[in-house]
């Protein structure tokens, strides 16, 4: 994932935000409820970016990686909408807890900008559904170049987007953060269509980082610069999550890039360690022996 990359990343202030008001107001109102739902994994399981992570011999890559870890941000699908057919057989390949996370197509996020969408959205969720118990979360990722002017573009296309389908959203032009009204307007549209909102954790791209859930549901993708950095960064998180958790929150989607990916699963591997350490889990990670 080269989104966000920087030539030195010893120079970022890699200092996490502190989390926003809204963010807890909106966690207490949850704060009763005991369960807490997290799945941690990488984007991609494709041998050929993960090289090393795989044993010689192994014959099933999404078999093998589905039983290392309990999730897949699920990139594939940005750049072919897969089949019913695909779906299945990417969901018979894994355990029963396991979950994907699939990005809508560019054909509907990035070529045709959300609009004149409804067949190509009706295709995609009729497909992705059969996903069934093992769809985690839909996301929803805009170019670069989207910006807040076409807002109201956007709003309709939250407010037609399938009920019963959970989405999140990743909007990245720095119009939508640096004007405090308008990210406060595209905060309260994600809470009044119940979408989750994306935080984005990049070197190069900090003003990501608002700290502002929309839902009771953490989802964050989280880019190390294959740097010593990496770790502490993540570190960082654990203590942010304590907080986000004692206040209310329900769920943490926790997904881990890298400049060059085939770091990722050892990163994914020390966070999830850290988390069953600290909230008592037991989320399945490759240390563990699994195959």
């Amino acid at each position: 994932m080269k989104f966000g990359q920087v030539t030195n990343p010893q120079d970022i202030d890699f200092t996490l935000p502190p989390s926003s008001p809204e963010t807890l107001r909106l966690l207490k109102q949850h704060k009763n409820k005991e369960s807490f739902e997290v799945y941690v994994g990488c984007a991609k399981w494709n041998k050929t970016e993960l090289k090393g992570f795989y044993p010689r011999g192994t014959k099933d890559e999404l078999t093998y990686y589905s039983h290392q870890f309990n999730s897949i941000e699920l990139n594939a699908t940005f750049y072919h909408a897969p089949s019913k057919e695909q779906v299945e057989t990417w969901k018979n390949k894994t355990p029963e807890d396991f979950k994907f996370f699939p990005k809508i197509p560019q054909s509907i996020s990035h070529y045709s900008r959300l609009l004149n969408t409804e067949e190509k959205v009706k295709e995609f969720t009729d497909n992705i559904a059969f996903f069934e118990e093992k769809l985690g979360m839909i996301f929803l990722q805009m170019h670069d170049n989207y910006k807040p002017k076409d807002m109201e573009r956007l709003r309709e296309f939250l407010s037609k987007f399938p009920k019963g389908l959970p989405l999140a959203v990743e909007v990245r032009n720095q119009e939508w953060f640096s004007d405090p009204k308008i990210a406060e307007a595209y905060f309260q549209s994600l809470e009044q269509f119940r979408i989750t909102n994306v935080l984005v954790d990049t070197a190069g791209r900090r003003d990501l980082l608002h700290m502002r859930l929309t839902t009771p549901i953490a989802f964050i993708r989280y880019v190390g610069a294959n740097h010593a950095s990496d770790y502490s960064r993540l570190d960082e998180w654990i203590a942010v999550i304590k907080q986000w958790r004692k206040a209310g929150l329900q769920k943490l989607y926790f997904f881990i890039h890298q400049n060059i990916e085939v770091e990722s699963p050892l990163l994914a591997t020390y966070f999830i360690q850290q988390l069953n350490a600290e909230f008592g889990l037991n989320i399945v990670c490759p240390n563990k022996g699994n195959s």
